[in-house]
C-alpha cells in the first residue's frame, strides 16, 4: 500500500469503500447458489425476492445488513453470516411507508438467535416510532439452539412489542415455511395471518411430539398446514396457493388500513355513484325468513365496485367479516351467512366478529352491520364450549366499540342475538331496516307455542289453533314497524336505497367523537 508524506494510506477510502460494496454484496446474496437451490427445491422464494413483491419497485432500505452473531461453541464461531438470518428495513406500499422483518431460511433455518432477535426489536421500534405498519415474513425453524435461553429472551422480546403495539399501528404475520413452538405465539399477537399451502405450517408441537404423547399420527400439513389453520382452528386470516397471490393480496389489505390508530384509513376516488340504487337486492333477498341465500352478493351490491377483502372466509363462514369501501371510504363489514348453518352465532362466529370488530375499532374503521339472524345455535356442545362466554365477547366489542356504527336488519332478527348484533340498545348509530324485517324474542312458531301452549294442547284441533295463534302473534308483534313504531330502528327503507342511505349516514358520522371513561382497560370476556 502506498504511503503519502503525512503517513496516510493512499487512496484509503476508496480501498474501503470497495470492500464495504463487497460486504454489501455478500450479505445480499446469502450463503450460495446451492443453499438458495435448496430453498428453490421446497417451492419457495428467497427472502429478497419476497421483500421485492412486497414493496414498490426500489423503494427497500435495509438496516444492519451487516450484522453478525457472537455466539460461541457448538461450531458457531465458525459461521457468521451477514444479516444472521433475518433481513429487516423498510419501503412502500403504493407510496406508504411499511416496515419489514423477514427470515431468510437459508441461514441456519430462519431460527432466532440473539443478534436475529436484536434486528427484529430495532425494526419493530422503528416501526412504533414513525406510525408505520409492521409486516412478518416469517420462515424461520424457531429458536436457535446453540445459542440458548438469550434466543428465548429474543422471542420474548418480540411479544412484548406485539402486545405493546397492538391495535398502535397494523400488525401483519406472513408464514411462508415453519413456524414452530415459541415462534408460532408471535402471529398469533399480530392483527392478521397469511399462510400458503405446501409450504407454511404453524404448530406448538410438531407432528413428532403429538405421535410420542398421544399416539396420534398427523402430517406436518395436516396438523399445521395452511388450510388447517384457515377453516379449522381460525388463526390464519386468509390462505394462498402461492407466495405471488399472497404478497399481492397483502398489499390491498395494506391500502385499506390506515397507518397508525391516529389516523383514518386513505380514502381513494370512487367512480361507483354513492347514491346509486341497489334495485337487485329486492330479488337477491327472499321475503321468507326460512329460504336461504347468499348474503356475499348482498356485500357486492351495497359496496363500491363490488369490490371487498373478506377475512377468514373459510372458517365460521355463518358470519362474513370483510373490508370493503363506500364512496372511496373504507369500511368494515360483519353480517349473518344465511346460507351457512341458516345465519345463526356460534362460538366460533362469536370469536371471529368480537376480533374483526376490535380490529376495525382500534383502527378507525366505521362498521356497517348486515343482520339476518336466527338466534345462537342451541345445543350440549355449545353450552359446555362456553357460548356465553363467546358471544359476550361479540358483544363486549360492540359496546365498546366508538367508531361509527350503521345497523342494517335485513328479515329476522330473534333474541340476544339481535342485541348482539349491534342493535340501538346496544349503541348503533343508525339503524335501518327493510320492509320485511322480523325482530322478535323469537321466531313466531316458538312463540305461539310457548304463550299458547295450554290453549293449544286443549284445543279439538291443535294444529288449526296453533296455525291461528302464529298468525296472531305475527300480525301483533312482529310486523315490519313495530321496531319503527318503538324507535329501535330509525327508518324502514326501499331496498333499493340501502346503499345511498348508508352512505349518507357513515358521512354524518364521520366526525364522530365518543369521550372514554376513565379506566386502565376493560376485563373483557375470555
Amino acid at each position: 500500500m502506498t504511503i503519502v508524506d503525512d503517513g496516510r494510506p493512499a487512496d484509503s477510502m476508496r480501498i474501503r469503500v470497495t470492500a464495504l460494496a463487497q460486504m454489501r454484496d455478500e450479505a445480499r446474496s446469502g450463503p450460495g447458489p446451492q443453499a438458495t437451490a435448496a430453498q428453490k427445491a421446497k417451492g419457495k422464494l428467497t427472502v429478497r425476492e419476497r421483500i421485492g413483491l412486497l414493496f414498490d419497485e426500489g423503494s427497500f432500505t435495509e438496516i444492519e445488513a451487516l450484522r453478525r452473531h457472537r455466539a460461541a461453541g457448538f461450531g458457531m464461531e465458525a459461521k457468521k453470516p451477514y444479516t444472521d438470518g433475518v433481513v429487516t428495513g423498510w419501503g412502500t406500499v403504493d407510496g406508504r411507508t411499511v416496515f419489514v422483518y423477514a427470515h431468510d431460511f437459508r441461514i441456519f433455518g430462519g431460527a432466532l438467535g440473539e443478534a436475529h432477535a436484536a434486528k427484529i426489536h430495532k425494526v419493530m421500534d422503528l416501526a412504533e416510532a414513525a406510525g408505520a405498519p409492521i409486516v412478518g415474513l416469517c420462515d424461520g425453524a424457531g429458536a436457535r439452539i446453540q445459542e440458548g435461553v438469550t434466543a428465548l429472551a429474543g422471542y420474548g422480546g418480540i411479544f412484548q412489542r406485539n402486545v405493546r403495539n397492538s391495535g398502535v399501528i397494523p400488525q401483519i404475520s406472513v408464514i411462508l415455511g415453519p413456524c414452530a413452538g415459541g415462534a408460532a405465539y408471535s402471529p398469533a399477537l399480530t392483527d392478521f395471518v397469511f399462510m400458503v399451502r405446501g409450504i407454511a405450517q404453524m404448530f406448538i408441537t410438531g407432528p413428532d411430539v403429538v405421535k410420542a404423547v398421544t399416539g396420534e399420527t398427523i402430517s406436518h400439513d395436516a396438523l399445521g398446514g395452511a388450510d388447517a389453520h384457515a377453516a379449522v382452528s381460525g388463526v390464519a386470516s386468509v390462505a394462498y396457493d402461492d407466495e405471488e397471490e399472497c404478497l399481492a393480496d397483502l398489499r390491498h389489505l395494506l391500502s385499506l388500513l390506515p397507518s397508525n390508530n391516529r389516523e383514518l384509513p386513505p380514502r381513494v376516488p370512487s367512480t361507483d355513484p354513492p347514491d346509486r340504487l341497489t334495485e337487485k337486492l329486492n330479488d337477491l333477498v327472499p321475503a321468507d325468513p326460512s329460504r336461504s341465500y347468499d348474503m356475499h352478493a348482498v356485500i357486492e351490491e351495497v359496496v363500491d365496485d363490488g369490490d371487498f377483502f373478506e377475512i377468514q372466509p373459510t372458517w365460521a363462514t355463518n358470519v362474513i367479516c370483510a373490508l370493503a369501501r363506500m364512496d372511496g371510504h373504507v369500511v368494515g363489514i360483519v353480517a349473518n351467512q344465511p346460507a351457512a348453518l341458516a345465519g345463526v352465532l356460534d362460538i366460533h362466529a362469536s370469536e371471529k366478529a368480537a376480533r374483526f370488530v376490535a380490529m376495525c375499532d382500534a383502527f378507525n374503521i366505521p362498521l356497517v352491520t348486515l343482520v339476518d339472524v336466527p338466534g345462537f345455535l342451541p345445543g350440549v356442545d355449545q353450552e359446555h364450549g362456553g357460548i356465553i362466554r363467546h358471544g359476550a365477547k361479540l358483544l363486549y366489542a360492540y359496546c365498546n366499540a366508538t367508531v361509527p356504527r350503521v345497523q342494517l336488519i335485513l328479515r329476522k332478527a330473534y333474541g340476544g342475538a339481535y342485541i348482539v348484533m349491534d342493535s340501538r340498545s346496544i349503541g348503533a348509530d343508525v339503524s335501518f331496516a327493510w320492509p320485511i324485517n322480523e325482530i322478535a324474542v323469537m321466531g313466531a312458531e316458538g312463540a305461539a307455542n310457548v304463550i299458547f301452549r295450554r290453549e293449544i294442547a286443549a284445543a279439538e284441533d291443535p294444529e288449526a289453533v296453533r296455525v291461528q295463534k302464529v298468525k296472531e302473534y305475527r300480525s301483533e308483534l312482529m310486523h315490519p314497524y313495530y321496531a319503527a313504531e318503538r324507535g329501535l330502528v330509525d327508518d324502514v327503507i326501499d331496498p333499493a336505497e340501502t346503499r345511498h342511505r348508508i352512505v349518507l349516514a357513515l358521512a354524518m358520522l364521520r366526525a364522530k367523537h365518543v369521550p372514554l371513561p376513565s379506566r386502565k382497560h376493560g376485563n373483557q370476556p375470555q
